[in-house]
């Protein structure tokens, strides 16, 4: 099973999304373009996990105790080395905590994080040529302003296709409201 632990977008900012793309997207651009069911903030990439080891993870995710997050983009960018079109997210103090809570959780099942610095981001396009990319990111007006607060996070699992990735959900986690609780 290939898994990977993010956060699904709100509707409001999916629909925001898709009409960005739309106002990108051409016949002749030269980019991938990702589908909106795909649309997410992965918090970690878990790779090739044998089914008991998922059972593993699935209980450690369901261990973690974290406040809702609430997600804003910053912009339109272009990552030319690892050929992707994308909308990053804001790291703030929430999100920021969650993410190391889930690689926390998944190191008690054998996982290790990333060595380099974790940038949350909606991947949009793929493409090896970069000034395709670059030309679409230079083209928009606007990102997107809707901002919604992640009530939940999920795992998924990825089925890789020449048509592009199809996820599955396998676990789903309820984040805390804690201004409310905690008062």
């Amino acid at each position: 099973m290939r898994l990977f632990v993010g956060i699904p977008l709100a509707r409001l900012l999916a629909k925001e999304i898709a009409t960005l793309v739309e106002t990108l997207r051409t016949p002749t651009d030269g980019l991938r373009w990702t589908s909106p069911a795909s649309w997410h903030i992965t918090l970690q990439f878990l790779g090739e996990v044998p089914a008991a080891q998922c059972s593993a993870v699935q209980s450690a995710l369901q261990g973690i105790q974290a406040e809702v997050v609430p997600v804003q983009l910053e912009g339109l960018s272009d990552w030319d080395r690892s050929g992707l079109l994308l909308l990053t997210v804001c790291r703030t103090p929430e999100l920021l905590s969650l993410q190391k809570r889930v690689e926390e959780a998944t190191g008690s099942c054998g996982f290790r994080p990333e060595e380099r610095v974790w940038r949350p981001h909606i991947t949009l396009a793929r493409s090896k040529d970069r000034r395709a990319l670059l030309a679409a990111s230079q083209a928009a007006r606007q990102c997107p302003s809707s901002a919604f607060v992640a009530k939940e996070f999920f795992l998924y699992e990825s089925f890789l296709s020449p048509a592009g990735s199809r996820y599955e959900l396998r676990g789903r986690y309820p984040l805390q409201d804690l201004r409310i609780s905690g008062e």
